[in-house]
């Protein structure tokens, strides 16, 4: 007899681009393109720098967006908890980049993933969504639409 599995939530389609929420950052509305050739995601910062706690433990110190984004808020972020990744960036190059998990909102849900940390300042747009995320919340693309996840919460978002 085949064993019964706990039925899965249905996949939802977003579009080739979304607007996302970063609660944590108090972010919102951020433009970010979905990229199914990319396995993680990718957050547009500078000023990115490591500290040294005075225990000896190294703290990650950044500003997410740029002062020409609406968003920005010019508030430094810090984590204790990070990484650093040898990342293939879209032209083929491996960097190294810090990475870091983060909580993005989509459909009104919260999805914490991984997010690598560079300059998307010759991007057009400064977040990436990429395949981790998408198979965690169970989403499909449809290149033909945009802003899926955000109209489903705010009605007045044109596609």
């Amino acid at each position: 007899m085949k064993k019964a599995h706990p039925r899965r939530p249905p996949k939802r389609i977003v579009g080739r681009r979304e607007l996302v929420d970063f609660p944590q950052f108090q972010l919102r509305g951020v433009e970010a393109k979905v990229d199914t050739g990319a396995f993680t995601g990718a957050i547009h910062c500078s000023n990115i720098h490591v500290d040294t706690l005075p225990d000896g433990r190294p703290l990650l110190r950044v500003l997410l967006l740029d002062d020409a984004h609406p968003a920005f808020h010019g508030r430094p972020l810090q984590f204790e908890e990070f990484s650093l990744r040898d990342i293939r960036s879209s032209n083929g190059e491996v960097q190294e980049r810090y990475v870091i998990r983060a909580v993005i909102r989509l459909f009104g849900e919260d999805f914490e993933t991984e997010f690598s940390l560079s300059d998307r300042s010759d991007m057009k747009y400064p977040v990436l969504i990429g395949r981790l995320l998408l198979r965690r919340a169970r989403l499909m693309v449809d290149v033909s639409r945009r802003n899926v996840s955000y109209k489903s919460q705010h009605l007045h978002i044109a596609e």
